[in-house]
């Protein structure tokens, strides 16, 4: 699973002139289903993409991205107090490889992805953030006011793997100076 979350002041969805989501404050994420994330349908498959779409939902929720009273980026969602509009965007799962055409045969089928964003809103809500959605396969014009703007890109499969050793820096490696210098 893939989440686009931007801190906003303000964001709405609006399906056939009709607002059918919004929230005052909090976060703006678009979240896409993979092929690989697979999530239980009809009591048939297996359940890793609930366990996915909670884990992606947890690291929502607790990004540190708002500002603290000294302006430094120490606050989650959670200790804010805001809310989250969950808008369904398949589009994250573009492949633009080839060709000028986006293809997205790594986006899940509509049944399995309806169901993983699904997971992770209610994921969310279990967590204490009120949250809003979007209207799963409609045309949905998003409006936004961008706070900072801060938009981060969270990837699952990233975010489950190891992480990378940060190289050192500074060291005069590189600079051809010592630190003494």
């Amino acid at each position: 699973m893939k989440a686009l979350v931007q801190r906003v002041t303000h964001a709405s969805v609006r399906v056939d002139d009709t607002v059918v989501g919004e929230t005052e404050g909090g976060l703006l994420i678009f979240v896409g289903a993979g092929r690989d994330d697979v999530v239980k349908v009809d009591g048939e498959n297996q359940e890793p993409g609930d366990k996915r779409a909670a884990a992606l939902a947890d690291k929502v929720a607790n990004l540190r991205i708002f500002p603290d009273s000294a302006g430094r980026s120490n606050l989650s969602l959670l200790d804010t107090g805001g809310s989250a509009l969950v808008i369904s965007q398949f589009t994250l799962y573009a492949d633009c490889r080839r060709g000028r055409r986006p293809s997205f045969t790594d986006a899940a089928d509509p049944a399995q992805a309806e169901a993983l964003v699904e997971e992770f809103r209610s994921a969310l809500e279990r967590l204490g953030v009120p949250t809003a959605a979007g209207r799963f396969g409609a045309h949905m014009t998003v409006s936004l006011v961008n706070d900072g703007p801060y938009t981060v890109l969270l990837d699952g499969e990233t975010l489950a793997g190891p992480r990378r050793r940060a190289s050192v820096r500074g060291s005069g490696a590189t600079s051809g100076r010592s630190r003494e210098e």
